[in-house]
């Protein structure tokens, strides 16, 4: 099945989308965030990002891939990097290109990065690359560019551990993360449904789990401090189910740039990895 090569590093038309409060405030309360400047809406939760971008991702992605790979999507893996804080009133203007499609064994990955600006000045605010795995669909051509890299080395992981924060995923998460965010995908809320398609049940959105770590990030890494985290990279590895309790540990990767680099990874009390290469980057 061949992907749309041609559409490669083709940008969408920016979309214009104002920051409210009340938005920003809702995602805070449904990812549990406890971050001061996140409940009183002074500052956007960090994932709280992909909310004004999701149309306009979604349009990049669509220009290459295929519409009968559609059913075989998974999310990869998600790389953000701030360079503004979002604040409510904020105009962001958006677009987003796919730049990279490679074929593997077991499936095809597609890149698709995306930026958001300041509108009044165009000033970068947040960039981000996503990635999507299509199960199963091979057999045709590659080109591009590949996601930048996150992993967490062996090399980090042998040291100890700089931080451990453990977080309880609520029992009806999934329904407030879908009013908030507006992903009402079925898998995340229809327990039919899911089980149908060949999960256990419900299953958190893998951007909900991420906003989990990014407090956890903030908390445990970058002292408290929503202004300080640069970059959160993961890739998601299984999902999360309602009510399980959630270990994300880190650990000290040097610097970059004048920044602190902790890698972590993120598991389920039962042991299981969730998310795994995780990165957070954060000021000195």
């Amino acid at each position: 099945m061949q992907f749309g090569l041609e559409s490669l590093g083709r940008w969408t038309d920016p979309v214009e989308t104002t920051v409210e409060r009340d938005g920003t405030i809702a995602y805070a309360a449904a990812t549990n965030d406890p971050i001061a400047a996140h409940r009183s809406g002074d500052q956007a939760p960090p994932v709280y990002a992909v909310v004004p971008v999701w149309g306009t991702m979604s349009t990049a992605m669509m220009d290459v891939v295929p519409p009968d790979a559609l059913a075989f999507v998974v999310h990869g893996e998600q790389d953000m990097r701030f360079h503004r804080a979002i604040t409510p009133g904020t105009t962001l203007r958006s677009r987003a290109a796919a730049v990279g499609v490679h074929v593997k064994p077991n499936g095809t990955t597609v890149v698709v990065k995306v930026e958001s600006r300041d509108a009044a000045d165009d000033g970068l605010v947040v960039e981000q690359y996503v990635t999507t795995f299509y199960r199963g669909v091979t057999g045709g051509d590659g080109a591009g560019e590949d996601a930048p890299d996150h992993k967490l080395t062996a090399a980090v992981k042998a040291g100890e551990p700089v931080a451990t924060v453990e977080q309880t995923i609520d029992t009806d998460q999934t329904f407030r993360y879908a009013d908030a965010s507006g992903d009402r995908m079925p898998i995340h809320l229809d327990a039919e449904f899911a089980t149908k398609v060949g999960l256990p049940g419900i299953i958190v959105h893998g951007l909900c789990t991420m906003a989990f770590t990014s407090w956890a990030a903030i908390s445990g890494v970058a002292g408290g401090d929503p202004a300080r985290l640069r970059r959160l990279a993961v890739r998601f590895s299984r999902p999360v189910l309602p009510g399980q309790t959630i270990v994300s540990t880190f650990w000290d990767a040097g610097t970059d740039g004048g920044n602190r680099v902790f890698g972590y990874e993120t598991r389920t009390a039962e042991g299981d990895v969730v998310i795994k290469d995780g990165l957070a980057e954060v000021s000195a």
